[in-house]
């Protein structure tokens, strides 16, 4: 199929056109009307496969996927700012308008780790990535790893900042959440203290630059401990960078999920293999914690399609 004259990929060059021309991607009628359209038209599963596309597709493909990332980045600081600026903001998480879109997406995270990880409860987990609304970790942290620590790595102060703001008046998460600014290219052992890290899509906005954090995180993370990626599949792949699982060289790659509905990440599980030259002094053995209740999500209520699951298929 040529894909160049699929109207789909039409549609999403005319929306590139439109996007491209804003003169700011601050939240207002024009930008939250283009990207709804442009969500909306990657959102149906697809099978366009976007290495197939011409170069000049391919350059707007990235174009795009960084000003989804600029927008997205401002439509989080702007909630950020005004949900900080109530006594509680957690219990205003909801003015946000994707906020169920998180609670989906990180209780199929949950369910994913907790698949392949049943014999323990993560300690600490990091967040590479975290943003000025770090609600992946803030309803992980409230809902389903209920005695875990977060460690929100973000390479840009102000964000961290806004981001504490939301946490600091809960009694619970102000003891639990924590901000490091700093490029997570510069952390290095540190990295071995982490059960799970997770990685945001939009770290790493093209494929050289996700390997090589990728790379980075498979020399200094501890031999077991998980990675948890966000990728793209078929016309989503517009919207975000596509993790291929033979970029996880050092890494075993459990399960690659692919959501149906609203949640437009796929989701990639991998574990830090236990013997390779990536490996580093003194490596974290997963921590049993039987006395914790696990949380059992719905799974008719996440549609998914498992495109890759390695254990069941050695089983």
């Amino acid at each position: 199929m040529v894909w160049e004259k699929d109207p789909l990929v039409q549609k999403v060059c005319e929306l590139y056109d439109q996007i491209s021309s804003l003169e700011s991607l601050k939240p207002s009628k024009d930008v939250n009307m283009l990207f709804t359209q442009l969500v909306l038209t990657c959102m149906p599963p697809s099978p366009i496969d976007v290495t197939k596309l011409c170069k000049r597709i391919q350059e707007i493909r990235f174009k795009l996927i960084r000003l989804c990332g600029e927008a997205e980045g401002l439509l989080e600081s702007h909630f950020s700012t005004i949900l900080g600026s109530y006594e509680n903001p957690l219990h205003h998480l909801n003015i946000f308008p994707y906020y169920s879109n998180y609670l989906k997406l990180s209780l199929l995270e949950f369910d994913i780790l907790k698949k392949h990880c049943s014999d323990y409860v993560p300690i600490k987990v990091a967040f590479v990535g975290s943003g000025p609304l770090p609600l992946t970790s803030i309803v992980l942290a409230s809902f389903h790893l209920t005695t875990t620590s977060f460690h929100n790595y973000d390479i840009d102060p102000s964000a961290n900042s806004k981001a504490l703001q939301l946490v600091s008046s809960d009694p619970d998460l102000s003891e639990r959440m924590f901000f490091h600014t700093t490029d997570i290219m510069d952390v290095t052992y540190a990295l071995k203290d982490y059960d799970v890290v997770f990685l945001a899509a939009l770290v790493g906005m093209d494929k050289d630059a996700k390997v090589r954090v990728i790379d980075h995180l498979a020399k200094y993370m501890a031999p077991g401990a998980v990675l948890m990626l966000r990728s793209a599949h078929g016309a989503r792949a517009f919207l975000y960078p596509v993790v291929d699982p033979c970029d996880l060289t050092g890494f075993e790659v459990l399960s690659v999920f692919h959501p149906t509905d609203e949640v437009i990440n796929s989701v990639v599980i991998a574990r830090k293999v236990p013997t390779t030259k990536h490996t580093v002094e003194n490596p974290k053995l997963p921590n049993k914690c039987s006395d914790i209740d696990m949380f059992s999500p719905l799974l008719n209520h996440v549609n998914l399609i498992e495109e890759l699951d390695i254990e069941d298929q050695l089983s």
